[in-house]
């Protein structure tokens, strides 16, 4: 039952992503005009941009994607909707379909970013499993943290200004780590150097994701 319900709000999501395509070609701008400006900055200032700059660059453009792709998780969702939404489905099913689908937004947005990025700013990477390996748990931990803040934002009628107060603690040590990883995977270092960094990542995203499951039916029914 709870699979279904899933499945069900998943393709709801896509098909109204899909309807309002506007949403999702702004998010593509965003993407488009931030590697722009910083190739207009850096690229014809040549040596400006070195292997440190150009990683964590790249992750600070990912993480101002998610926070704006990742916001109207909730936010879009009316008050009649959602007690429609309350009347037919649990709300373990929402939580965990947004989850799914924010994930899956934040991997095409990642790898669309990352082509354009390293098709307009060259690419450095030298371990290029490992490097995918970071965009897949940054996608994931940056969606998972970000829909549970944007369901208690949404529920606290001002979502712009909690989002990023909200999200920070729990997205800082996140990004950290995937910056670590991916600077790793740049250098081609020995895979077990990240070992640590991959595992912690994992477990952060298990927590926050339980945590989403388990306290989200109490902001649900508020």
């Amino acid at each position: 039952m709870l699979v279904k319900e899933v499945v069900a709000l998943i393709k709801k999501d896509l098909v109204l992503e899909w309807r309002q395509r506007y949403a999702l070609n702004g998010m593509l701008l965003y993407v488009g005009s931030t590697i722009f400006i910083c190739y207009l900055s850096f690229n014809l200032n040549l040596g400006q941009l070195n292997i440190v700059t150009w990683n964590v660059l790249f992750w600070i453009i990912i993480l101002f994607t998610a926070v704006n792709a990742i916001a109207k998780s909730f936010m879009q969702e009316s008050p009649s909707r959602q007690l429609y939404y309350y009347t037919l489905v649990n709300p373990q099913s929402i939580i965990i379909a947004k989850i799914i689908y924010n994930t899956i937004l934040m991997l095409m947005l990642t790898i669309i970013g990352y082509l354009a990025y390293s098709l307009v700013l060259g690419n450095e990477v030298k371990d290029h499993l490992y490097f995918i390996i970071a965009i897949l748990l940054g996608a994931m931990g940056f969606s998972t943290t970000l829909t549970m803040v944007s369901s208690i934002a949404a529920k606290a009628g001002n979502s712009s200004t909690l989002m990023p107060i909200l999200g920070f603690p729990v997205i800082l040590p996140i990004l950290l780590m995937v910056i670590k990883v991916a600077k790793n995977a740049i250098d081609g270092l020995d895979r077990d150097v990240s070992f640590d960094e991959i595992i912690t990542l994992i477990a952060i995203n298990l927590i926050v994701g339980t945590v989403s499951f388990l306290l989200f039916p109490y902001i649900w029914r508020s």
